[in-house]
């Protein structure tokens, strides 16, 4: 096999993205067929891009035998029997997070991934990916800081996009597992570690439309690891400057800061303003770079017979952590977890 052949579900905002890294950008992938309920943009993108097979049923794509692998970008709640539905038919998958919308989703995509062994699964967590955390992970396995103590991250959305957040509250799974899923998997990430209790807190400051589903326009949250190290998030929608995405991680001997300003480039502006820096004005932007490496390291995960670093568990236990923290937001109290033997996907 020198190119794999891809099939993607999704072609909303970054299911577009993708869409087009895979078919421009990463050399040893192929796409050949996109699938959409909306009719025009399987339409637009078959005649725009030269695409042999353009589907509105995802089961129908699944019976195209000339595809080897599947990309899923589809709304969250889709995930997991998708996952399922194309692993059973003999495809190589890769999923945006969050895994599922529940536990019981979860499980489903668990059992598919175990009963799949020979096939790869990916789930699309691509801060990892980003080559500025995925240099702080390096200098951390160096030992640079001593031992990682306290991640704290911030994620907030501009406040530009709120009618978008805003109209898809009822099926985000709310700010945690929506947003702060990404922060909770490079805590367990850099921490290697798992969550041992959590509290969390926030509430509707500023748009009141979240509350009528359990949610909030800014939450936080403290977390206590198994291992005895900490991580503070605080995510939020209504950033006035752009995308703010800040990761800080403390060790016994230093610590590493990713994104203190959003900045867009390093051009400084001097006007009547101030000195001041452009910022980024969405995730799409900042981690472009990342989208299209997570991508490019499925494929050669597929070429290669090996597995990814993320896994189902993965997905499972951020899910799982994002869940138990909506819980204490909504309930107003502390959350601990049961300690389990930890899988592989070896």
């Amino acid at each position: 096999m020198n190119k794999v052949k891809v099939g993607i579900v999704g072609l909303g905002r970054q299911g577009i993205d993708q869409a087009r890294n895979i078919a421009f950008r990463i050399p040893n992938a192929e796409l050949m067929a996109v699938n959409s309920i909306i009719k025009e943009e399987v339409q637009e993108v078959q005649q725009n891009w030269g695409i042999p097979y353009g589907y509105t049923d995802y089961n129908e794509m699944l019976a195209n035998e000339e595809l080897d692998a599947i990309v899923i970008i589809s709304p969250s709640p889709e995930h997991c029997w998708q996952i399922e539905a194309a692993l059973d038919a003999g495809f190589h998958v890769f999923s945006e997070k969050p895994l599922g919308v529940s536990m019981e989703e979860c499980k489903i995509a668990e059992r598919a991934v175990e009963r799949n062994e020979d096939k790869v699964f990916m789930l699309g967590f691509m801060r990892r990916y980003d080559p500025s955390y995925a240099y702080a992970k390096q200098r951390i396995q160096e030992g640079s800081i001593g031992k990682p103590i306290l991640v704290r991250a911030t994620s907030i959305d501009p406040e530009s996009t709120i009618e978008g957040a805003i109209r898809f509250a009822a099926t985000s799974g709310g700010l945690f597992l929506d947003m702060t899923v990404h922060d909770i998997d490079l805590a367990r990430w850099f921490l290697e570690s798992d969550v041992k209790s959590l509290y969390a807190t926030g509430g509707c400051y500023l748009h009141e439309e979240f509350e009528q589903y359990g949610d909030g326009d800014n939450v936080a949250a403290l977390m206590h690891f198994e291992n005895g190290t900490m991580a503070m998030f605080h995510s939020g929608r209504n950033a006035p400057h752009g995308y703010h995405v800040e990761t800080e991680i403390v060790g016994t001997h230093g610590t590493l800061r990713i994104g203190s300003v959003p900045q867009e480039n390093q051009v400084m502006i001097f006007d009547n303003h101030g000195a001041r820096q452009e910022c980024v004005n969405g995730f799409q932007e900042r981690f472009e770079e990342a989208y299209r490496l997570e991508l490019q390291e499925f494929i050669d995960c597929i070429l290669e017979e090996r597995k990814p670093d993320v896994s189902v568990y993965d997905g499972t236990k951020s899910t799982e952590v994002a869940y138990a923290a909506t819980e204490s937001f909504r309930e107003n109290k502390l959350m601990t977890f049961k300690k389990e033997v930890s899988q592989s996907n070896e």
